[in-house]
């Protein structure tokens, strides 16, 4: 299969087939039975044509190559066509197509989200599935795209999708449908429109499928509804905190990333967390924390950090895990930004509690935090100096960050333009600043502008920090003129 269409595009024949599609408008909009015999034999050509496209756009390089000959305004053309036995190849090319990023845009700009929302109408069901599909991979990336889709009322028929029993043992077109309602779904505006048709309720009632490609989409989609408070209350009245935590127990890592999400956001809200505690969901997501996938493992960190701060009695849970805090320090070690960063924020919320930071601080946690300084990126950046900071509170760790060489480089962490970096690293100059060393290093490498500058911010823990940091400088400078100029007895 592979090497016949290698040999179609190395012989010219893509856009040959293309070049077949060409045909008068009429040809497409006249009802079949009122074409003459040879309109009717140009719409067997068309329609052989679309199916031969639609095969041999499985390779990549054929996409490319259908793209620069000219394909997706022919595509947009059939879309308009009367004839279904075209529109259904036809959808079937541009969902196979949608997996590339200049195809999405080209069916953005080609005004092809309307014809795919009106399709998702149809009483064919795979029409239905291949439009649910595209949208799905088109609005994955693409902000407009999701605002298309509601703009044109797309998000009432993919919810009667996924609504209609019928549709159940479809798994295809459920995947297709959840998938589309779980990407629109990172837009705000559409989780408004979600909520008003009551999406969540009919997602938790999913959560009983078997399927586990619908059940990734269905948790994909909770977890973007969940950032609002009233869907993670909905989820709980739902009773859908325990088919969640069920979920823990499966292997598939891209369910399991979804899965993770929408805990974390749920774990935001005490009442679920107090359930999510009882089925011993906190538990089951740091055991996670050593699943192979690093998706995984960066989704489960950061579920951990919500987990931590409002279990109960959360430093005697996390101690309660045999082994716990040894593999998340551990994970300090990896080479992957994304998991760096969410561990990072969980080990800051596991430092507030005392005993937890002793025991971690003898598994070596500051030299670790201490090799992550020089990392660029902001959101490592933001949750690193968050730990930092708190990872200060305990015997020698604030003077030991200065020996291993990690507070000058919190220093230019002021001049990112992210304000949350701003935040968590005034708090962490503020912490390392209570040792005499580091308040000169802090002095030395310039951070008093940047101080100076954040002490009228309008952020109140920034500029508490600031100012605390500032004044521990001073009152060193102070002390040190004291001590030159006159003579203070010991």
């Amino acid at each position: 299969m592979r090497k016949a269409q290698k040999i179609v595009r190395k012989t010219d024949g893509l856009p040959q087939l293309i070049d077949l599609l060409d045909v008068p408008q009429q040809v497409l909009t006249v009802p079949w039975d009122d074409l003459d015999q040879d309109k009717k034999e140009m719409v067997y050509v068309v329609r052989g044509g679309i199916k031969a496209l639609w095969s041999l756009s499985q390779c990549r390089k054929n996409k490319e190559a259908m793209r620069k000959a000219g394909i997706v305004r022919i595509l947009a053309r059939l879309l308009r066509c009367a004839h279904e036995d075209i529109i259904s190849p036809t959808l079937g090319t541009i969902q196979q197509c949608a997996t590339e990023k200049n195809y999405q845009l080209a069916i953005q700009t080609e005004g092809m989200i309307c014809d795919l929302v009106k399709f998702l109408s149809s009483t064919n069901e795979e029409i239905k599935k291949y439009c649910a599909s595209a949208i799905f991979k088109c609005a994955a990336a693409d902000e407009v795209t999701r605002s298309l889709v509601r703009e044109h009322g797309g998000l009432d028929p993919l919810v009667l999708i996924i609504k209609n029993e019928k549709n159940r043992q479809n798994k295809p077109l459920l995947a297709a449908a959840t998938g589309a309602i779980w990407k629109c779904a990172m837009t705000h505006e559409n989780v408004r429109r979600l909520d008003e048709l009551r999406t969540v309720n009919v997602l938790i009632h999913l959560l009983e499928d078997e399927d586990e490609e619908v059940l990734t989409n269905v948790v994909g989609a909770l977890g973007e509804c969940a950032k609002v408070a009233s869907n993670r209350d909905a989820i709980k009245r739902s009773n859908g905190i325990e088919p969640l935590v069920n979920l823990l127990n499966l292997t598939n890592p891209e369910l399991l990333e979804n899965v993770t999400k929408v805990l974390g956001e749920c774990a935001n809200d005490m009442t679920c967390m107090e359930e999510i505690q009882v089925l011993d969901g906190v538990r089951l997501i740091w055991s996670l924390l050593k699943n192979p996938s690093q998706k995984v493992q960066a989704n489960a960190a950061l579920a951990l950090s919500p987990c931590i701060q409002n279990a109960q009695e959360a430093g005697e849970l996390v101690r309660s895990f045999v082994g716990g805090l040894e593999l998340i320090v551990s994970l300090l070690k990896s080479d992957d930004t994304k998991v760096l960063a969410c561990v990072c924020a969980a080990i800051s919320k596991v430092a507030t509690d005392r005993e937890n930071l002793a025991v971690i601080s003898d598994h070596g946690v500051v030299m670790l935090l201490a090799q992550l300084v020089d990392k660029e990126e902001d959101d490592l950046r933001e949750h690193l100096s968050s730990a930092i900071a708190n990872c200060c509170e305990w015997g020698t760790n604030c003077r030991d960050f200065g020996r291993l060489g990690a507070v000058a480089p919190l220093v230019s962490y002021m001049a990112s333009g992210n304000k949350k970096v701003h935040r968590t690293t005034a708090l962490a100059l503020c912490k390392l600043s209570a040792d005499p060393f580091n308040c000169i290093t802090l002095h030395q490498s310039g951070v008093v502008p940047y101080l100076l500058d954040n002490i009228g911010s309008s952020d109140l823990v920034l500029q508490e920090a600031a100012a605390g940091c500032l004044g521990n400088i001073r009152k060193l400078a102070l002390a040190a003129d004291k001590h030159k100029y006159y003579d203070v007895p010991d």
